[in-house]
């Protein structure tokens, strides 16, 4: 299981296909889960609390860093994954996926109540939507669940506000938690996967090596060219500066004056995911953990 697909690392913990998790111990060791779909993201609130999402619109969650977990959500008729989970406390979170999934919840995820975000839709779709409503109730509730984008990420900022990322150039900012998004003017149309924020900017990186920088405003953006077009899907920041990992194995460094250069590259690896997991870099893909050794 270990050289399997891993999709995500978050602070000592990893997940992947079949339900896989790991816990770094010196070593990665493999623990026992109750489920077996695929696990897409992982996030750790501190070293003890956390919450993995996947396939089948599952959510599990550890009270003792990785080392067991209770389901909390799962539904084989829901045929969507979940792709990322956030926390604002112990007890608030969300969690967001394939074509508009997005559940909340607000007793530290005894229960999750699913929310429609119809402000997301194109402009067409709002009013057919609205038109369907009125004459298809059954209708309406079949095709609200295709229209929406994949949302990929949702990134706590700063400033307490979200930053959600997906498909079709989605990029929107909420200052209520999640309760309500608006839509940024965003140049691009392509899937964004993935989002960091630095001291002083905030990054977000995509399809074909797509790579976007503005400041807090979120008000312009300036593209920032990838050595070549290998999608990018992980990314984290070190005292190197940001890393990025993406397909055919590629590792960018970034720096702040916007240089970018391949640093290392794994072919005939897809990675995923990358963070320093005890001061030791480690990449996530489609051949399981690996560690990345930096000058």
């Amino acid at each position: 299981a270990i050289s399997s697909l891993i999709t995500d690392i978050d602070n000592s913990v990893a997940v992947g296909e079949r339900g896989h998790v790991f816990v770094f111990e010196g070593t990665w060791k493999q623990v026992e889960t109750p489920i077996s779909v695929n696990l897409t993201n992982v996030t750790m609130v501190n070293d003890k609390l956390g919450w993995a999402v996947g396939h089948d619109a599952t959510i599990i969650k550890t009270t003792d860093g990785g080392q067991k977990w209770q389901i909390q959500s799962q539904s084989q008729n829901i045929e969507k994954p979940f792709l990322d989970v956030t926390f604002f406390d112990n007890q608030h979170g969300i969690a967001v996926g394939a074509y508009g999934l997005f559940y909340r919840t607000k007793d530290a995820g005894k229960s999750w109540q699913e929310e429609f975000h119809s402000e997301l839709l194109l402009p067409d779709d709002q009013e057919y939507l609205a038109e369907l409503k009125a004459v298809d109730p059954e209708g309406y509730e079949i095709e609200k669940g295709a229209l929406l984008p994949h949302f990929n990420r949702v990134l706590k900022l700063s400033n307490n506000k979200l930053l959600l990322v997906g498909e079709l150039g989605t990029v929107a900012i909420s200052d209520d938690f999640g309760q309500s998004f608006n839509s940024v003017g965003f140049p691009y149309e392509g899937s964004m996967f993935n989002a960091i924020e630095t001291e002083k900017n905030i990054y977000v990186v995509g399809l074909r090596g797509h790579i976007f920088k503005t400041d807090k405003s979120l008000s312009k953006w300036k593209r920032i060219q990838a050595p070549s077009d290998a999608t990018i899907h992980g990314v984290v920041n070190t005292p190197m500066g940001l890393l990025l990992v993406g397909n055919s194995g590629v590792v960018y460094s970034l720096d702040s004056d916007d240089n970018i250069e391949l640093l290392d590259q794994r072919k005939g690896i897809n990675l995923l995911s990358i963070s320093s997991v005890k001061d030791t870099l480690w990449l996530a893909g489609t051949h399981g953990l690996l560690p990345l050794a930096t000058k």
